[in-house]
């Protein structure tokens, strides 16, 4: 028999032997615009915006290529705003991550897709010289002369 108030179930596990400590070497807050991936997460903002602006500005000769660009574009820029914000507010030392294999694993992933981004846009970009209808007696370009400069500044 067991004594009164004595139960037959062992204890709960800890859960600190489960979940360990998050390793953050990169500061949070605003000391986090100070380094490296803080200034990179800014650029990929402001370029972000940029190739947003200007894909968004042209008209869409071939929309299965554009709309990858745009979603690349869209995606990035949300991604690295909400990646920011756990540094600035941070929420880096309450999550349970090793921040600094997940920040070059972001950064990474995003320059795959931003460099598959500019191949799409660059291959819209050349198609300026070719006529647009093929059977048509006015001679009719892909891309418009201040398109093909907006397309131009949006691949570099």
């Amino acid at each position: 028999m067991l004594p009164r108030g004595a139960s037959s179930m062992p204890p709960p596990p800890n859960p600190a032997a489960y979940f360990p400590q998050p390793q953050v070497t990169l500061p949070s807050g605003l000391e986090i615009l100070r380094t490296y991936s803080g200034a990179v997460i800014f650029l990929e903002i402001l370029f972000g915006t940029i190739v947003w602006i200007l894909v968004a500005a042209t008209r869409v000769p071939l929309p299965l290529l554009q709309g990858w660009v745009m979603f690349v574009a869209v995606t990035a820029w949300f991604l690295s705003i909400v990646f920011l914000c756990v540094f600035l507010f941070g929420y880096a030392n309450r999550i349970a991550v090793n921040w600094n294999q997940t920040d070059f694993l972001f950064h990474g992933a995003t320059f795959v897709f931003y460099f598959g981004a500019f191949l799409l846009q660059a291959a819209t970009t050349s198609l300026h010289y070719f006529p647009r209808k093929f059977n048509s007696t006015t001679p009719e370009k892909v891309l418009a002369g201040h398109e093909y400069n907006i397309s131009i500044a949006a691949s570099v």
